[in-house]
């Protein structure tokens, strides 16, 4: 695959609405691209589309990006620099970005290459990472695809605790000084902010961060959203115990929880890819990112080298300006080619003895 094949390939998924639930399109899509490039395609039960290429004689390297997108479409538009459209960082372009590089390492690979678009990760349960831990073979090493930049690692995600929270009040007067339903709601989530811990943070990794994400309601009945991001070492169980102890007759409900997950410089996926945008002409930025990813739910039960990458600048995520760099999503493959030819070297012994990923031992209490 060419570098023309592959911008043609990205603005056709890209093209593809593919919000969460209705990503069967660009899954069927893909499907048969794989197999036109000579890789081994299906859709599994999640509808998960799955390449495989390579001897196998070899270790197993996983590529798992995402299918989905958040339901807010924006116009395609290709030029000659960028290509405009709802996904095309977050995260088609680093999805692409993968099945280019699998396609070009080709079928002598001396293992084997697995190129996953994942469905759901948009979602709180990210369904698709959830069944790919569930069903598949640990494999020896793991990539997973969203913008960190063409000469960026990610190596760490915050964790995330999403609460739902209801109260209900009888019906009365406005003028009656009795407390309101929605009063209730407004007072829990004050009490709920400071149950963070009294250092807050979304811009700092080491310290959570708590949004506020829906409160509708009125004098009777009221309900609302949480979402905690949560550090490393962060005991997520004592947050909620407080926050259901908050609630008095209201109701806490958690509607999704990952911890966070960090890894060293010294993980053979992180020093392959430091490697590969060194070779590709870049200086290397590690990063730690204060959102989660299905890094996260991956690392809960997969004790393996691992890290994110992929081309795209990240402040465009979900943005009305969506749009990837057409020069650096192609140095993006050239990263990954070089990354991925760099873990063929690392022996199967030496993959499984690298220090594992770190999903948040628990002692750090709100």
């Amino acid at each position: 695959m060419n570098g023309r094949e592959a911008v043609e390939l990205l603005h056709r998924m890209v093209a593809i609405a593919s919000p969460s639930g209705e990503e069967g399109d660009l899954a069927d899509f893909l499907a048969g691209r794989m197999s036109e490039f000579g890789m081994r395609s299906r859709i599994d039960e999640a509808g998960n589309v799955i390449g495989e290429i390579g001897s196998g004689a070899g270790p197993t390297i996983a590529m798992v990006g995402h299918l989905d997108t958040v339901d807010d479409p924006i116009a395609t538009r290709l030029t000659d620099t960028r290509l405009y459209g709802r996904g095309a960082v977050d995260a088609k372009g680093p999805l692409a970005a993968m099945l280019a590089s699998a396609v070009k390492a080709g079928p002598s690979f001396p293992g084997t290459l697995i190129v996953a678009g994942v469905v759901e990760e948009e979602t709180p349960g990210s369904r698709g990472a959830m069944h790919v831990r569930r069903s598949w073979p640990r494999p020896d090493a793991l990539i997973v695809g969203e913008p960190s930049g063409w000469d960026s690692v990610v190596l760490g995600y915050k964790g995330k605790i999403d609460i739902a929270y209801r109260v209900r009040r009888p019906a009365t007067h406005p003028s009656n000084p009795v407390e309101k339903a929605v009063e209730a709601a407004t007072a829990f989530w004050a009490a709920a902010l400071e149950a963070a811990g009294p250092e807050r943070s979304h811009a700092a990794f080491r310290l959570p961060g708590v949004t506020l994400c829906e409160l509708v309601g009125d004098m009777v009945e009221a309900r609302l959203e949480l979402s905690y991001r949560t550090p490393p070492g962060y005991d997520g169980d004592a947050l909620v115990a407080r926050l259901r102890h908050l609630a008095g007759d209201g109701s806490v409900e958690v509607l999704n929880a990952v911890r966070a997950v960090s890894v060293g410089r010294r993980d053979p996926v992180v020093r392959s890819l430091t490697a590969g945008i060194r070779r590709v002409g870049g200086t290397p930025h590690p990063k730690l990112k204060t959102a989660t990813s299905d890094m996260n739910t991956l690392a809960e039960v997969w004790d393996i080298p691992m890290a994110t990458y992929g081309p795209g600048d990240s402040s465009l995520d979900h943005s009305e300006s969506e749009h990837i760099v057409i020069d650096e999503f192609l140095r993006g493959i050239d990263v990954l080619g070089a990354a991925v030819d760099e873990l063929r070297l690392v022996a199967d012994d030496n993959l499984a003895d690298a220090a594992p990923p770190v999903p948040t031992p628990k002692g750090v209490h709100p």
